[in-house]
């Protein structure tokens, strides 16, 4: 997946999570939708942290192809 491919899946689940957000806060959502947001969070953090470890690879003159996406437990727990 290229930078440019995961911008794109950013920006398409980033679209997502805001409509399923406006519509919690204008009559609510069921409980399929609020499984779709947290799954949206999680996915969002992975695709994020791919892009860093591209970014870094490519500034430490590595191939950034050899980034991984990195499972949910890891992402979700990386202090801020």
């Amino acid at each position: 997946m290229t930078d440019e491919e995961i911008l794109q899946q950013i920006n398409k689940e980033t679209n997502e999570e805001h409509e399923l957000l406006h519509a919690a806060e204008h009559g609510g959502i069921d409980e399929s939708q609020h499984a779709r947001l947290a799954e949206l969070k999680v996915n969002l953090d992975q695709l994020w942290d791919l892009l860093r470890q591209r970014r870094a690879l490519r500034h430490a003159g590595l191939n950034p192809n050899e980034a991984k996406e990195r499972p949910a437990s890891t992402v979700e727990h990386y202090k801020q």
